[in-house]
């Protein structure tokens, strides 16, 4: 890839059934990506978005896995993550905010804000990262743009600043006034491809414009007015994370999207310095450095594939260049690294700062892991979640054993759930943080691996990490709390705690052991013995 190309990579964020996978495929549609778009949802066409390509995606109708595209438009890469809105896949969307410099909130004109918008914002809010605004659906009859507004501005705490504006909504929605750029487009509906413009126009007080109109004509200029409070974009404060830029839009028909498209390649942040354990890395750094923020285990259920997908931070990533594998110590070569067009991939000579790159893993990898040229540092601010839900897993088919084993440790490793054993009998307990994951993990499993399993409900509550500088402590601690203890998939103990008040007395009554709810510390650890 061309390195002189500016590069836009940022994630789409919603609320389930925001229009988010519709909005994602209609960018690949203005980029040439793709020549058609397949309807997300339609009881008479089952066609499937071209972002969600996993089997139980296209039965569902939901994104489950953040899916990694690009293409060129505008004299740009874009390198679009488009991320699950279910809030119990919410820690891989967590996780993919790490690895983009801005975001794209789409907000359903009809519902407003949702509580995962809120909870998504707070973590955009917490990484200062720059956000753009479609409220999607205004072909639809919705909540007043106006109030809108308020929503965005008292709920999720943007200081909004809109670039462009609806005229009617639902059944009178015409077109969108494009406030940035002082040009007025109406438009006809086009599920499948690029719409076609109706007309036009510069000069808003254009007499065309009332004939075509009416008294949408009027009401349009009344906004325009009353819009000056919101006061003039300043792409500085934008990129401080200080101001939000608000367009109006339907996904599904069209309406608005390539102002938007067009708007975001011109002002949104290009690839920006990212923190690590010993400082900052900036882009210009002349080093390859890049972390890993997701892994997918059959991407491609035909090869068996494992890709552990990594941000490129820094440097020029090469094929078949051996790099330094931080955790592991050791030097590792990649002969065909990939880039993603949704399902599509292509093998990738170079790729630079905010390039997305897929690397075929047989096991080396866990989120998180640093490539460098040598140089010994981790990125800082990839969560990870102690579960909170807790099912044991049991084997239908003792014929399958090998395949169930696999599978297991395969689907954990993506970081949806956690694995943990129980002792004696080597028992399977799977912990997660939402109840939509038990079902994805059930039907991949069965899927992709064909072993054929069932559940059984534990009553923990939370996974505790116990570290002690004496290691005689953790042993101290378990001898009489068997029933208790588990065993991550790096051996470490781990206690399973059944309540609140339980778990606040055994951490009273034994202050030489320390008690840890994030397996980001646990992988760090084990980074730090990696020179010793």
């Amino acid at each position: 890839m061309n390195k002189n190309i500016p590069r836009r990579t940022f994630a789409i964020i919603s609320h389930p059934d925001a229009g988010k996978t519709t909005l994602t495929e209609k960018f690949l549609l203005f980029g040439g990506a793709i020549q058609t778009a397949g309807a997300v949802k339609s009881n008479k066409i089952r066609k499937t978005a071209t972002s969600d390509f996993m089997e139980i995606e296209k039965q569902r109708g939901i994104s489950v896995s953040t899916s990694v595209m690009g293409f060129e438009y505008g004299g740009c890469r874009v390198n679009i993550l488009d991320t699950p809105g279910h809030k119990d896949f919410a820690e891989d969307t967590y996780r993919t905010l790490t690895a983009v410099d801005s975001v794209i909130l789409v907000v359903d004109a009809a519902k407003g804000v949702e509580e995962q918008t809120e909870n998504l914002m707070r973590v955009c809010r917490m990484r200062a990262t720059p956000v753009i605004v479609l409220i999607n659906k205004m072909d639809r009859e919705g909540l007043d743009p106006f109030d809108l507004l308020d929503e965005l501005e008292n709920k999720l705490g943007l200081t909004p600043c809109p670039l462009s504006w609806p005229i009617g909504q639902g059944d009178r929605f015409k077109g969108v006034y494009n406030k940035h750029r002082k040009h007025l487009d109406l438009f006809s509906a086009s599920k499948t491809s690029i719409a076609s413009d109706i007309r036009s126009f510069d000069d808003l007080n254009d007499q065309r414009i009332d004939d075509l109109l009416g008294p949408l004509a009027r009401k349009l200029r009344e906004d325009l007015d009353l819009l000056e409070v919101y006061g003039d974009f300043r792409q500085e404060a934008y990129l401080q994370a200080a101001q939000a830029p608000i367009f109006f839009g339907s996904a599904l028909n069209n309406f608005g999207i390539r102002e938007l498209l067009d708007t975001f390649v011109q002002i949104a942040p290009e690839p920006g310095p990212r923190e690590t354990r010993t400082g900052i890395i900036e882009t210009q750094h002349p080093k390859l450095t890049g972390f890993v923020f997701k892994i997918h285990a059959n991407l491609d259920p035909n090869h068996r594939d494992r890709i552990a997908f990594m941000r490129i931070c820094s440097g020029k990533f090469e094929r078949n260049k051996f790099y330094h594998h931080v955790r592991l110590d050791k030097k590792i070569r990649f002969s065909a690294p990939l880039l993603f067009q949704a399902s599509d991939r292509n093998t990738v000579d170079e790729a630079w700062p905010g390039d997305v790159v897929g690397l075929y893993d047989t096991g080396n990898f866990k989120i998180g892991d640093s490539l460098t040229e040598g140089e010994h540092l981790f990125f800082k601010g990839i969560p990870a979640f102690s579960p909170e839900l807790f099912r044991r897993v049991e084997n239908l088919d003792p014929f399958k054993a090998k395949q169930f084993e696999k599978g297991l440790r395969q689907l954990t490793d993506e970081g949806v759930a956690q694995l943990f054993v129980q002792q004696p009998g080597n028992r399977k307990i799977i912990g997660t943080v939402g109840e939509l994951q038990f079902d994805v993990i059930q039907f991949r499993l069965l899927h992709e691996y064909g072993a054929k399993v069932q559940y059984q409900s534990l009553p923990y509550l939370k996974a505790c990490w116990i570290h002690a500088a004496n290691p005689d402590k953790i042993e101290d601690f378990f001898q009489y709390r068997r029933e208790h203890q588990a065993f991550d998939k790096d051996a470490r103990s781990v206690y399973l705690a059944d309540s609140q008040w339980m778990l606040q007395r055994l951490q009273a009554e034994n202050p030489d052991l320390e008690f840890r709810f994030s397996a980001e510390l646990i992988l760090e650890e084990s980074s730090d013995g990696a020179d010793d």
